[in-house]
């Protein structure tokens, strides 16, 4: 059973230049990659596949152009693996997956440091505190015992080192024994998700939006003033001399670094919310769990809404309850997004055509009235069309 663990760690001032170093590194292989292929297929035709410009860097490039050399003085397998990144990227986009890859920028995309076991009798030790990075040596481990030590049926298969906002991070991949799942119970949930409230459970469980509490109006008012004093500081560059605007930049790397760690922060309230919630919902121990596939590409296009729909993070929520229902043994039943769980009346079933948004109530003729969103999650809970996640 492969499962990953992600945390924060306290590397040296050589250890963090290392790190970023090969960073660097990586992030100009992958450009580079994504130039020459499109040189290729522009004057010849011809897709490289990430082996053959493995090889071509390798044995043609860099000895026919020695002052490119620092390439081969960090982690051969990070530079590989960013090339494997690459090649991953163009083939999302023959398959009509993602759109035409793009160059990363510098502080602005998620380039990782990769690294994994040289050889099949090595071992990546990782103890209570701190973990043996190839390369880098023994790191600290910031939450202690929050990785499994390494023993008799752990492995570390892999790993990843990334930086972000001030932050150094460690990610890794662990082979951990096949535990025995839980019995479950013989009842099901539905779970409606929404703006007004995050989710609405079958249960009569109630999760409340995360994005109007009060912590984090404050953190986005704050995080308002600070974009504010960075855009101001960027216009004040403009009118500054070449003399005075060194100075000036400086001051702006600093303010980015505020604002960079306000999102941060902002986001890591909203995924710890997402991870409780998960986690209650599934030590229930229901039998199968049923949630609609929202079209949140169609809700971001309603200005109104997308500022809101975008804080909830629907997809998160998603993929973090599939993958715990996958370790408990729960069935996680994904229903159309077509279906009218909130126009439906759970009990006569007749379908309310002119339902609002603004009605909060579901008031049926037959006499049933409800909370729309708690009529909703029974619906599906009961739904008879669905599909297996």
């Amino acid at each position: 059973m492969l499962k990953s663990y992600k945390t924060e760690i306290n590397p040296t001032p050589e250890q963090k230049q290392m790190i970023n170093r090969t960073i660097g590194v990586c992030r100009y292989i992958y450009n580079f990659y994504l130039a020459h292929n499109k040189e290729i297929y522009d004057r010849e035709k011809k897709f490289v596949s990430a082996m053959d410009f493995s090889k071509w860097l390798n044995n043609e490039f860099i000895p026919n152009n020695p002052e490119y050399c620092w390439i081969k003085e960090v982690s051969s397998k990070s530079v590989k693996q960013s090339i494997m990144n690459a090649e991953k990227a163009f083939k999302r986009f023959f398959k009509h997956q993602s759109k035409f890859p793009r160059f990363k920028k510098k502080n602005k995309s998620d380039v990782k440091m990769y690294f994994i076991k040289t050889d099949l009798k090595s071992i990546i030790q990782c103890e209570r505190h701190r973990i043996k990075i190839p390369t880098l040596g023994w790191v600290r481990i910031k939450e202690k015992g929050y990785i499994p030590i390494t023993k008799s049926g752990i492995l570390i298969k892999s790993g990843s080192v990334s930086y972000k906002s001030g932050r150094y991070y460690v990610s890794v991949l662990v082979e951990i024994p096949e535990e025995e799942k839980p019995k479950l119970n013989d009842f099901g949930l539905g779970i409606d998700l929404g703006i007004k409230e995050f989710a609405v459970l079958s249960n009569e469980t109630v999760y409340k939006n995360i994005n109007r509490t009060q912590r984090l109006k404050k953190l986005e008012r704050q995080l308002k003033r600070e974009q504010r004093c960075l855009s101001r500081k960027y216009e004040d560059l403009k009118k500054r001399s070449k003399k005075k605007g060194e100075a000036a930049r400086q001051n702006i790397q600093k303010q980015v670094r505020k604002v960079q760690k306000l999102h941060q922060r902002i986001d890591n309230i909203r995924t710890d919310y997402i991870n409780k919630c998960v986690s209650e919902i599934v030590k229930t121990k229901p039998s199968y769990v049923t949630i609609e596939d929202l079209n949140v590409s169609g809700m971001m296009k309603n200005r109104h809404l997308s500022k809101a729909v975008a804080g909830q993070k629907f997809y998160e929520f998603r993929i973090k309850l599939q993958s715990k229902c996958n370790e408990f043994g729960i069935e996680l039943r994904i229903v159309d997004r077509f279906y009218p769980s909130s126009r439906l009346c759970h009990k006569c079933g007749r379908i309310k055509t002119d339902l609002k948004l603004s009605d909060r109530e579901y008031i049926c003729e037959c006499g049933y009235h409800a909370d729309r969103d708690y009529n909703a999650s029974l619906n599906l809970r009961d739904a008879g069309a669905y599909k297996i996640a």
